[in-house]
């Protein structure tokens, strides 16, 4: 079935002069009758019931993976999103007003699911609605290879202009970035005074997407889009998706013991690099760990290996990253941790083929940290120093391949 279903012309037309609904208004959200709820094993059934039949659309999205529903137009006024959503097989559902005329319901999948039957019943009578959905389970690859949003006039905002994009400086291809904006969904991160880590951390994101773009010779995909919750190990899944050739993790923690204050940049420490590699063989999810190598039939000794080559490859350029993206910032006027550069046991860092480091951007329980995280002028210098960090390593990165190769 194909993954876009549109209905333009509605049943409405045959009940002809003895529906009295005025359609000219906006279609409005049945409560009672809208429930998302798993069925059978793997499937997930989702009913919609609105006040009278209205043209739709259904796609897919991935990074993360979603599915989207547009309407043409539904008033979501009532709809408790905690009474809709009832299975555990999506994880979290947000709707709300797309563009002018448009409505957009989007789902965050726990895992890859394809519309298996998609039906919209009219009553004649009375004009209204029932869009009944049926997802069942599919493969990664079928998904990805389906996902994507269409173009169609009328349901999309116009498209971009067009603008030449600057030519890296060194003439090489395009640095793919992953930025992590850390925690989302059911998980808020650090609290203080109504401020919350992963919405600051999505905001910061951002900002910095727009600037690496903006500046020429980067690529950048984000871990999350939206409020979304991605578990620690899905965001390196994600990352070797992508093909990034880095992976930044932006954080903004909060201690209530002791003092902390001040930018810092973490890297994965070797112990625990040595227990990742150990736990992880033991979970079976090798094939997230390294990308295009399948470990899920080697021994934990040969998985071992495997990953400890990896990670001596990938090490040197780690750190060197980290220094750049640490000086970056410094030279922007941090202020820093007064210890910049550190290792821990990060899951998010795990990856063993991909420079992966950890920003710590302030801390929320830092009265001066706070005002400048909230500060856009500051977050601005933020995105600047790492940006110039970036540029650094990039450059120190083509020295190091050269020698490598000589």
């Amino acid at each position: 079935m194909s993954r876009i279903f549109y209905c333009i012309a509605l049943i409405w037309a045959l009940a002809g002069g003895a529906v009295a609904q005025d359609f000219s208004a906006l279609a409005r959200i049945q409560p009672d009758q809208s429930r998302i709820v798993d069925i059978g094993r793997t499937g997930v059934r989702i009913d919609i019931g609105l006040s009278q039949g209205v043209p739709y659309r259904i796609f897919t999205l991935r990074d993360p993976y979603r599915m989207v529903l547009d309407f043409q137009e539904v008033d979501w006024s009532g709809l408790n999103a905690g009474d809709f959503l009832q299975s555990e097989r999506i994880s979290g559902a947000q709707f709300g007003a797309y563009v002018p005329g448009w409505s957009r319901l989007v789902l965050e999948l726990g895992a890859p699911m394809a519309v298996d039957t998609a039906d919209m019943r009219v009553d004649e009578s009375s004009g209204s609605a029932l869009l009944s959905l049926n997802l069942k389970g599919t493969d990664f690859d079928a998904f990805n290879a389906s996902a994507g949003a269409p173009r169609i006039p009328g349901w999309d905002l116009p498209e971009p202009a067009v603008t030449a994009q600057p030519a890296p400086r060194d003439g090489t291809r395009a640095i793919r970035v992953m930025l992590d904006p850390g925690h989302g969904g059911i998980d808020p991160g650090a609290e203080v005074g109504g401020i919350d880590e992963k919405t600051m951390m999505l905001a910061f994101a951002r900002e910095l997407r727009e600037l690496l773009l903006r500046s020429g010779g980067y690529e950048v995909v984000l871990t999350r889009v939206g409020d979304q919750f991605v578990s620690l190990e899905r965001r390196i899944a994600l990352a070797h998706r992508a093909g990034a050739d880095v992976f930044i993790s932006l954080h903004a923690d909060s201690l209530s013991e002791g003092r902390a204050h001040g930018a810092a940049v973490y890297t994965l420490s070797d112990d625990a690099s040595d227990v990742a590699s150990s736990k992880l063989a033991e979970r079976h999810d090798r094939g997230d760990l390294i990308s295009g190598i399948d470990l899920n039939g080697a021994d934990d000794q040969v998985a071992d290996v495997l990953l400890d080559m990896a990670r001596q490859e990938t090490k040197p350029r780690t750190d060197a990253l980290a220094r750049a993206l640490s000086n970056g910032l410094a030279q922007q006027g941090g202020p820093m941790n007064n210890k910049p550069l550190r290792t821990a046991s990060f899951s998010v860092l795990k990856a063993a083929d991909i420079p992966s480091v950890l920003v710590e951007l302030g801390f929320l329980s830092s009265p001066r940290d706070l005002k400048n995280l909230k500060d856009p002028e500051w977050r601005a210098k933020m995105a600047l120093g790492i940006y110039r960090g970036l540029e650094d390593w990039r450059q120190q990165d083509l020295v190091r391949q050269s020698l490598i190769g000589q």
